[in-house]
């Protein structure tokens, strides 16, 4: 009904769902508690709910039932931030608990992840794509990527397909959280500090204001500036997170539309992209390149991570770009660009 109203594509969520509901709409998980406990309980929630074939899924950000405290709500919104389906919802008969009816620190911390969020949309949108395209699952547990018997137990963290790992705090008064590294490189998504895991253990600081991110080894990730809306979103330049493996190789894609309209993927109305790194390059292939916005989608910067020494030149499609590099943890920001990405492009630095 909603198709034929609006003529686009409609977001239906329920709180009755069975296996199969998930190519009609999503699910959120009805009427939690404020509390520290249910909290944790979404995550595995979250990733029960990808067996059953619904990656659009989410909890009550800070509770439903129940008056929320500050410091929940702060990390609640953290972990809700990285679920498909994010909401912040209680009950009418309790305070109010959305971010401006917080103190200023409080509403900083909100606001940071909100942005983290929306910088990664491309990422999450393509992901959902392909669930949409193949049934795969957005949001993965560890043992996806490690199958064994330590990575079957975790049901503290998760990722956002194979290459975004979360590992959030899910307890009060604490500013450090315990996460497990699969074996290979991963590295810091707010720094680009590189970790080497042999499939162990790490204790990673966690303030106030921060849930631990960790792109793995061999990504690509696709980013945008973010914005208030995800409507203004839209119409700025997009980034790149190369992630290199130990063979200095990444990979990554992007799958872009409208947004709104009815099967693009049918109509050839959509832009689809392969990102490819390399010892000292980055190129795009581009598949498809039916999409036409309003604006033009624009490459505005790359970083790029595990660069063991520092170039003198990066070349942009053949023209210098402006860069900086950071020896302590290898990294090469390459700014100021603005390469279609409807066009292939190749990035080089030596």
């Amino acid at each position: 009904v909603l198709r034929k109203l609006l003529k686009k594509r409609s977001l239906v969520i329920s709180r009755s769902t069975y296996a199969g509901t998930g190519v009609y709409g999503g699910h959120w998980s009805g009427d939690n508690h404020a509390a520290w406990e249910d909290m944790y309980y979404s995550i595995p929630e979250m990733l029960n709910f990808q067996l059953f074939g619904m990656p659009m899924i989410g909890a009550d950000i800070c509770g439903f039932l129940d008056p929320t405290t500050t410091e929940l709500c702060v990390r609640w919104t953290q972990i809700g931030a990285f679920y498909p389906f994010m909401r912040n919802h209680n009950g009418w008969n309790f305070p109010a608990q959305d971010p401006a009816v917080f103190d200023a620190r409080a509403q900083s911390a909100m606001r940071k992840v909100l942005l983290t969020r929306y910088s990664l949309l491309p990422y999450l949108y393509t992901l959902l794509h392909y669930s949409h395209q193949d049934g795969s699952a957005v949001v993965w547990p560890l043992f996806f990527i490690e199958p064994n018997e330590e990575t079957f137990k975790i049901d503290r963290q998760f990722l956002w397909g194979s290459d975004l790992m979360i590992s959030p705090v899910l307890k009060p008064k604490t500013f450090s959280t315990k996460a497990y590294f699969p074996k290979g490189l991963w590295y810091d998504f707010y720094t680009g500090n590189m970790i080497s895991s042999a499939g162990l253990y790490m204790f990673l600081d966690a303030p106030w204001d921060k849930i631990n991110l960790h792109v793995r080894g061999g990504a690509i990730i696709p980013t945008i500036e973010p914005d208030v809306t995800t409507t203004a979103s839209r119409k700025k330049k997009f980034g790149l997170f190369v992630a290199a493996d130990s063979n200095s190789t990444s990979r990554g894609e992007l799958f872009w539309d409208d947004g709104e309209s009815f099967d693009t993927v049918k109509t050839g109305k959509y832009t689809h992209l392969v990102f490819t790194g390399a010892q000292n390059n980055v190129t795009s292939e581009v598949l498809a390149s039916g999409y036409s916005p309003p604006t033009e989608l624009y490459l505005g910067h790359v970083l790029v991570c595990g660069v063991a020494k520092g170039p003198h030149q990066v070349l942009a499609n053949s023209k210098p770009a402006k860069f900086i590099w950071f020896p302590n943890s290898q990294v090469l920001n390459i700014t100021n660009m603005a390469l279609s990405l409807t066009h292939p492009f190749t990035i080089t630095w030596s």
